[in-house]
Order: structure tokens, then sequence, then C-alpha cells
């Protein structure tokens, strides 16, 4: 497994990166078998000292845990602690629901777009409907089963989770609905 340990405007000494590597390798080792990368980021927010790292598997989970304490080493104890959680979830999920995966999950190339939001109601009309993007970024879209994508999407958090489905060539999504549960679009 790689490892990228940093600190933004903190020095992050020889001791502590051996700590997160040994602390980090036996808890992503317990629950899954093939971690690909693992980032570590520790910054100063205060007079707290806080811990973020991600996780990505083979599976294409990514697993994300973020703690504050008082010491450098408490955070990232408390980070792996959340982290060693979300992957014993998956895990449970994964051995009750869903197949064993043989191979790592398959990427499709796709452009992501961020388009501008209405400033005020008020204004005139635009000279043109088609909408401002303001940013423009590719990104991957994984090829999971519709289990594994709500897995995936409750894991990171996201409100939405766009997703190629197994044996099937359109493109789905996960989404959590305002009244808790989970839609998914099957373009079928």
């Amino acid at each position: 497994m790689r490892y990228q340990i940093s600190g933004k405007q903190i020095d992050i000494g020889d001791a502590l990166q051996t700590h997160v590597k040994t602390e980090l390798a036996e808890v992503v080792q317990k629950y899954a078998e093939r971690p690909t990368d693992a980032q570590i980021v520790f910054s100063k927010s205060g007079s707290e000292f806080v811990c973020e790292s991600t996780v990505h598997l083979s599976t294409g989970l990514t697993a994300s845990a973020k703690a504050h304490a008082h010491e450098i080493y408490a955070a990232f104890d408390s980070c792996a602690q959340k982290m060693e959680k979300q992957l014993r979830r998956y895990k449970r999920r994964l051995k009750d629901h869903h197949r064993e995966r043989a191979e790592p999950v398959d990427f499709l190339g796709a452009s992501s777009y961020i388009l501008a939001a209405e400033t005020d109601a008020q204004e005139a009309e635009p000279d043109t409907l088609q909408p401002i993007i303001i940013a423009e970024m590719q990104t991957k879209i994984a090829t999971l089963s519709v289990g594994e994508a709500v897995m995936q999407m409750e894991l990171s958090g996201a409100p939405a989770l766009v997703f190629k489905k197994d044996g099937d060539a359109g493109i789905n999504v996960v989404y959590r609905r305002e009244d808790g549960n989970i839609g998914w679009i099957d373009p079928a």
C-alpha cells in the first residue's frame, strides 16, 4: 500500500509517519484485502490538531475519516478508529449481501461540470439560455452493483452517486431522498 502522509503548515516527523503507517496498515489489513493507497493529512485548527485520512481499496471503495484532538497522535488514533469502524461495516455488508469481487472495479472516464448559481431571481433575462460553466474536471465512473453503489455513497457521505451497473451499458444513479430512503435511477 502506498502512503502519502503530509502536514498543512506543520512538520510531520519520522516517528509520527512510522506510527501512522504501522497503525493504519494494521487497521486496513484487518478488514480490507487489497488496499491500494492511503492519504493522511494533518493540520492545525485553533488549539486542536486535525487528522483527515482517505483509503482507496481495489474494490472501488473510498473510505475517509476525520478527527480532532489536542494531541497529534490522539487525533490520528481517533481517525484510525473511525476508519476501522467504516471498514468493519463495509466488510460485514460484503460478507452478508454481496458476492466476492475477483478483480478490481472498472472505471469509465467522464467530464464533471460545476454550473454557476443564479445570483438574483430579479435579474433580467440572460443573453443566452446556456448555463455558465465555472469549473470543468475529469472524474471516474465506477462499474458497481447497486448494493455496492449504495455502500459507496453512504460511506463517502455523498448525496448521490453516478455509476455504471454491472452487466449493463447504461449509467445509473443512486441518491438519498428527502424522506431518508435511497432512490435508484435505472435508465433501462
